[in-house]
Order: structure tokens, then sequence, then C-alpha cells
């Protein structure tokens, strides 16, 4: 019965015919391969070309860099942190760049966040320690951390966050790079890849969307998210902001702060952080949830002027951001038209466009999983993760655009975002009053 299914379907591939298969899965070839493979691919071939006169230009910031030797503020606020402080604080004091000062909120944890914090500062580790005692938010939490810096430059990071030891010197190399450059995003990867199917499912669409698509977007100058996991910035230019506003998605927000006021933001994929990712696919939805609310509360009604061409209008912010809601919103619901239609006139065939469906995409995920490969530093650790790459076409063909739409919906339609219990209920009350 089996070889009956496959001399049926190399039938129906050879009576269709290339261009109908071309044609059948339209979505795909005309619409996603071209912006999340091609051009991708393009750009990183482009981008690693060996060039005497890229590492000379390297040579000379790094060199200038490390001769300024200015004060980078390491500011990490939060809550409930305790169990991952310590180790943060032990691998920040590894970095090779060590002209740096350390600044932890606790924004009233209630675990042992406070002693363990308390502990370091009395033993020297941490320069500054600050607590809230009623909880105010991680935006409050790091514009506190930001009045006691001291620093030419503010390095934010998640407390769960682990890094290379080199990690604080390549994130602030390209400031030295080009001139202008407001802000540095460093490269994030999943630590816990292999916990369980859900982290490495997600440690490959990291590789995708961070060391490939940040890339990406970098180069064309269009990137448009600072992760607050690791992130740098010019300390002048935020306090001229007055640091971050209420989210979530206030990573989002303040990059496209400082790219309204006018400054390129770059990204830097050999500065990598290691998070830990949800476990379970129950904590990864709520997560997804939340972050893409940000899409339509930033993007769409906060930073709407982006779109209104008036004197302050400029062509690269309006294509990031439109790049943004066009591919993640627009298309994302476009996409429900064309798998409904997909399934209602082809239905008699659908035994043999599933599996074809099923190896285009898995086809076109690994070409990109090996050149994400080609540029790692870990790639003896994340081939592992090839395994799992066939899955990826029900993670990001379904269930991410089924987690996605949720949260337009609820985002468009009653304000979610504003009811998250992510934010202090007051905290969130107040910002939109302020339509923040």
């Amino acid at each position: 019965m089996l070889t009956t299914y496959w001399e049926n379907l190399f039938y129906f591939l050879e009576h269709e015919g290339f261009m109908r298969i071309i044609n059948l899965f339209w979505y795909y070839f005309y619409i996603e391969a071209p912006r999340f493979l091609v051009l991708d691919v393009l750009v990183l071939i482009i981008s690693i070309i060996p060039s005497r006169k890229r590492r000379l230009n390297y040579e000379r910031a790094r060199n200038e860099f490390l001769a300024e030797n200015p004060l980078v503020s390491i500011i990490v606020p939060g809550k409930n942190e305790g169990k991952h402080i310590y180790k943060l604080v032990k691998g920040m004091r590894e970095q090779t760049y060590r002209n740096l000062e350390f600044i932890i909120v606790d924004d009233g944890s209630n675990d042992d966040t406070e002693v363990i914090c308390r502990n370091l500062k009395e033993n020297g580790l941490i320069d500054v320690f600050l607590r809230n005692e009623e909880r105010g938010g991680k935006a409050s939490a790091a514009n506190l951390a930001l009045r006691y810096c001291k620093g030419k430059y503010v390095v934010h990071v998640d407390a769960d966050t682990s890094f290379d030891r080199d990690a604080i010197e390549r994130i602030m190399i390209p400031f030295y790079l080009e001139d202008n450059v407001g802000g540095v995003g460093g490269n994030i990867k999943v630590r816990n890849y292999d916990e369980s199917i859900a982290t490495s499912l997600q440690a490959i669409e990291y590789l995708q969307t961070i060391s490939v698509g940040r890339k990406v977007t970098s180069f064309l100058g269009i990137y448009k998210i600072i992760s607050g996991a690791f992130g740098a910035f010019r300390k002048d230019l935020l306090d001229r902001l007055g640091g971050w506003d209420i989210g979530p998605g206030l990573d989002g927000d303040i990059t496209v702060k400082f790219r309204k006021l006018g400054y390129k933001i770059a990204f830097e994929n050999k500065a990598v952080g290691l998070t830990s990712a949800p476990v379970r696919f129950q904590a990864l939805s709520n997560q997804r949830l939340r972050w893409s609310k940000s899409l339509i509360r930033f993007r769409l009604r906060k930073h709407k002027d982006v779109f209104q061409p008036d004197a302050a209008f400029n062509f690269s912010n309006f294509f990031a951001l439109f790049d943004n809601v066009f591919y993640n919103l627009i298309l994302d619901l476009f996409w429900w038209y064309y798998i409904i239609d997909l399934v209602l006139t082809n239905m008699p065939f659908l035994m043999f466009i599933i599996p074809l469906k099923f190896m285009i995409y898995s086809m076109g995920t690994t070409i990109q999983f090996l050149v994400v490969l080609g540029l790692s530093e870990r790639w003896r650790t994340e081939w592992r993760l090839m395994y799992y790459i066939p899955l990826m076409m029900i993670y990001n063909g379904y269930y991410m655009r089924v987690i996605r739409t949720m949260a337009y919906f609820k985002e468009i339609f009653w304000y979610s975002s504003y009811k998250d219990a992510w934010n202090p209920t007051k905290s969130s009350q107040k910002a939109r009053d302020f339509g923040l």
C-alpha cells in the first residue's frame, strides 16, 4: 500500500508539472522564500566575503575602543532572579573587557534576590544595588538603574542570560565602526536547547530570526529591535529620551525611538548571549502572545507617525516598520485565506499536497540552517538541531501563526496588553492614559 502511495505521488507530480506545483504553493515561493530564504542567503554571502578593508576597519575600531577604555554600565532590572544573579555577575567578572560597573535593581522580589545582591555588594562584586519595595515593572526598574549609571555606554541585560567572555567587548565595537550609531543589539541564542522539543525548536527559530534575521536587517539598515536580554546604548541618548517606556514591547519601542532621533542601530552577531527559553509550550504560548501584541501597540499605535509623510519622514524607518507590519501582520492574516483556499480547492489531492508542502518547507529551512551553521561559533553542538527541522513547518507555519493571530485580535479589539500581568496594573493603566 505504501508503494502504491508513492507511485501515486510521483504520478501526481509528473501530471501536475513544475509550474503547477509552484503555483499551488505560491504563498511560499512568491512571498516567504524570496524574503526569508533568498534575500537572507544573498545578504549573508555578501557580508561574509573576505574583505581586507572590512578586517582593517574592524581592527581600527577595536583598537580605538580599547584605547579610549570607556566606562560601561551593566544594568540588570528584574524580579525574583535570585537563582540567576550570582552566575550572571560571576560571568561578567570574567569578561575580556574590565572597565565595567554593575547596577542591579530588585523590582519588589519576594525570593532571596535582595540577600544575594547585598552580599555581592558587600564583597565588591557589584557597584550599586537598588530595591523597589513595591513592584514597578521592568521599565521602571531599568530607569531607576539609569539614574545611577556613570558609564558612557549602558548595556541592558536580563538576569538569566549568560555571555561569551568577549561579549561586552564585541558589542561595543560597532559604536566605533561607524559614526552615528546609537544602539547595538547582541546575538541571543538558546542555552537550554536540549531540554525539550519546545526549546530545540526555539533554538532553531532564534538562529533563523536573530543570528540570521537581524544580521540581514542590520546590513539593509532596517534593524528594528534591540533585545532587552542583551543590548547596548549610548547613555546620553537614553537620558535624552528619558529611558524606557512601559512595555511589554519596550525593547522594540526604545529601538524605534533611537531610530526616530536619527541614529543608526547595529547588530553584532559575534557578541553572544545565551538565554533559557520556555521549556513547555504553554509557557511559550504565553510569552509569544505578549510579544506579538507589541506589534499592534507600538508599531501601529504609538509609532504610527513613521508611516506618515511629513518633514521628519525617514524612508529607512518607514521600511523597517513596514517590513515588520507587512510580513508579520498583513501577510499573516492573508495566510489564512491562502490555506483555506488551498484546502477547499484541492480537497481530493490533500494526501499529496500535505507531504509536498512538508518537504518544500523542510528543504528551505535546511538550506537556511546550513548557512547559519557556517557562521556559527557553536556549530559543533548546534548541528544536532537538524533532527528537529522537519517539525519547523508545524512550529513556524501553524503554531506560531495561530499565536500571533490570537495576539493581534486581542490587542486590536480589546487592548489586552494593558491587562497583562507582566506589568503592574497601575503602571499599565498610566501607560494607557498617556498613550504609551
